[in-house]
């Protein structure tokens, strides 16, 4: 898992690379692509030649033991505080994208009849709440790594 949060942005870095190598120059980009590409195969099937004509391999099966329980600890906390994160990150952006429609809406209210403030603050105050549910997940996921 920890190759995909090194590679997914590399990934991405190069797509983006190549979008704009070729709406700079066109036909002569596509070249340039193809040749990566190329390069990119052949390079992938060393490594799995390699991969595959590797011998077995062996180890000590108490070092093996006491590593699958390692591993086993540190994914299950490393899980916990990624869907911490994610919990956290989500109703945040939720609640942001909720406060300005009602934010928006409330102000234009208030606009006309200045008396609805308490009715619109409590709207907004609801729109707040949403961010407020995901740092409780979060803080159960944490109690829980």
């Amino acid at each position: 898992m920890t190759v995909w949060f090194v590679a997914l942005p590399a990934l991405l870095l190069t797509c983006a690379g190549a979008l704009a190598l070729l709406r700079r120059r066109g036909r002569s980009a596509l070249g340039v692509l193809i040749g990566l590409d190329v390069v990119l195969l052949v390079a992938s099937l060393v490594v799995l030649g390699l991969a595959v004509t590797g011998g077995a391999a062996e180890a000590d099966p108490a070092t093996v033991a006491t590593a699958a329980q390692q591993a086993a600890d540190s994914s299950s906390t490393w899980a916990a505080l990624l869907g911490a994160a994610i919990a956290v990150a989500g109703s945040s952006i939720g609640a942001a994208i909720a406060v300005a429609y009602t934010g928006a809406a409330a102000l234009a209210a208030m606009s006309e009849r200045p008396e609805l403030f308490g009715r619109a603050m409590v709207i907004v105050g609801l729109a707040e709440g949403i961010a407020i549910y995901g740092l409780i997940v979060a803080i159960i996921l944490i109690g829980r790594a």
